[in-house]
């Protein structure tokens, strides 16, 4: 009888351990989902802002292959070398979502996945769920704090490849450090299908976290064993570039170390100092996974950044500058705000809503209205469907909307930079070919060198725009087939336009 009832305490006590494990998973879901929300509300959405302009053609030319019959090279460089374009395409023809809805889902998924993952990671580092929710926290609200030099955020305000590279790599170092190495090389192979270069972070960090996993105990001298991990195999003496990439390599001087401000330089070498001091505090807890993550990142750090001044000072090694090494950044910027989000739920936010509301209320606030003053001409949320407020896009969804699909457009090669135009792509929203410009089109061509001389030819030809008359638009279109044009107001005489706004015109170009 004792044994029975036994037994039946027993059960009953894995079965409520069971419906509280199950209440726990919902609760800490909804959480995920609730800050998804918030972390959306504060960093806006834009989808087609900034590098949009160069990744989403890609999808748009895989489902309407008569797009972009001219200048695809300056987005198809970049779609040939992932699987991105082709996933997302292949999810919409499935879902038959439209284009915006579809991608704003995917927006609202890779910022999930990133919190999860932090969620997960802070669950290794942490022994308490207020620290866990510390880290978890503060990654959500600095989703768009810059990282340090390199011209990234840690996500973007807009859907692109490095957003769904962000959380691999983040779910690679989770099952690295649970020593589940099969399963963090298929996180780090789908974040090489979705990018060609981030995938390169989380698995160097992976593979130093497993060198020192395997091989700290046997010697004494750690740091010379693991940085065979970083395999910067015998750079041949790369050629001089050429003039035209020279030009264009200049436009982005975040390629090059000895370009960036002293406070990019701090934001590059202050983490390393502040992991250090986490790996001796983790020690002193007996906090194992912070404590391996700390130096990791620390050596991480310091490797990266001496590839970075290697790549940068020799003239010859300049054009291997746009390997970017300093990308690692990214990552080690999620890594350091979880650590340092669970210390501050750990040791100051502690069990106090008020002060958990003290603490992130104002941070988000300030985040928002930062991200405000980015696109100040734009909805801070553009919803799929809704008409845009922007005087730019609205002219571009009139194209879209209203010219042939196969209509080539000329427009200031520096649109992207005029005031109130804010880095709204024309192909992205327009769904038309247009000739090279001065901002996105160059990140193509310093990438990939052999684009540069075609692209410094459309932009001469384009050069100085303000100045161009009736014959020069003639002139593109003999040399280029340009048929039509967006014009500044007040406009430019002899032009047939047939749309304008507060902003710009949209004219044919006549013949002669």
């Amino acid at each position: 009888m004792i044994e029975h009832e036994a037994i039946l305490c027993s059960q009953v006590s894995e079965t409520n351990s069971v419906k509280e494990n199950t209440a726990g998973k919902y609760k800490t879901l909804a959480m995920l989902l609730l800050l998804t929300a918030g972390a959306l509300l504060v960093q806006g959405y834009h989808p087609c802002a900034e590098d949009a302009e160069i990744y989403i053609p890609g999808i748009e030319k895989i489902l309407h292959p008569q797009l972009f019959l001219a200048g695809s090279e300056f987005f198809l460089s970049h779609a040939h070398l992932t699987l991105f374009p082709n996933l997302i395409a292949l999810s919409l023809r499935i879902t038959h979502l439209p284009m915006g809805v579809g991608l704003l889902i995917w927006q609202l998924v890779s910022i999930f996945l990133l919190l999860g993952g932090c969620w997960e990671l802070s669950g290794l580092l942490f022994p308490t769920a207020r620290a866990r929710w510390g880290g978890v926290c503060l990654v959500a609200a600095l989703l768009t704090i810059p990282v340090a030099g390199t011209a990234l955020y840690i996500s973007d305000q807009y859907f692109n490849p490095r957003n769904l590279a962000a959380f691999a790599g983040v779910f690679a170092v989770v099952r690295t450090l649970e020593k589940k190495y099969a399963r963090a090389f298929l996180w780090i192979g789908f974040a090489a299908l979705m990018h060609p270069l981030m995938w390169v972070f989380p698995f160097s960090m992976g593979a130093l976290l497993w060198v020192m996993e395997r091989y700290e105990s046997r010697s004494h001298n750690l740091y010379a064993a693991v940085l065979a991990v970083f395999v910067f195999p015998t750079l041949p003496i790369a050629p001089l570039p050429s003039r035209a990439y020279q030009e264009v390599a200049r436009l982005h001087p975040y390629f090059y170390i000895q370009n960036w401000t002293w406070y990019e330089l701090l934001g590059a070498v202050a983490p390393l100092a502040l992991f250090c001091w986490f790996a001796r505090l983790a020690r002193r807890r007996k906090w194992g996974a912070l404590e391996r993550l700390s130096r990791a990142c620390v050596i991480y750090g310091f490797v990266f950044l001496a590839a970075a001044v290697v790549f940068d000072l020799p003239a010859r090694f300049a054009v291997l500058a746009r390997l970017q090494p300093l990308r690692c950044l990214d990552l080690l910027y999620i890594l350091l705000f979880v650590m340092i989000g669970g210390l501050i739920g750990e040791y100051i936010l502690r069990g106090h809503a008020w002060r958990w509301l003290l603490f992130f209320l104002p941070l988000g606030t300030g985040m928002f209205f930062a991200q405000r003053s980015l696109f100040p001409s734009s909805a801070h949320i553009e919803w799929p469907g809704i008409a845009p407020q922007n005087p730019w896009a609205q002219a571009f969804v009139w194209i879209r909307q209203n010219t042939p699909t196969d209509a080539v457009f000329a427009l200031d090669p520096e649109y992207m930079n005029v005031a109130g135009e804010d880095e709204i792509g024309f192909r992205c929203l327009a769904e038309r070919s247009r000739l090279a410009d001065w901002v996105k089109d160059s990140g193509a061509a310093s990438m990939f060198p052999g684009l540069a001389d075609e692209w410094g030819a459309q932009v001469q030809a384009q050069t100085p725009w303000k100045q161009l008359r009736v014959e020069d638009m003639r002139r593109l279109k003999e040399q280029y087939s340009v048929s039509w044009v967006v014009v500044q107001q007040p406009g430019l005489a002899g032009l047939d336009c047939v749309f304008q706004n507060s902003a710009v015109q949209v004219c044919r170009v006549p013949d002669k």
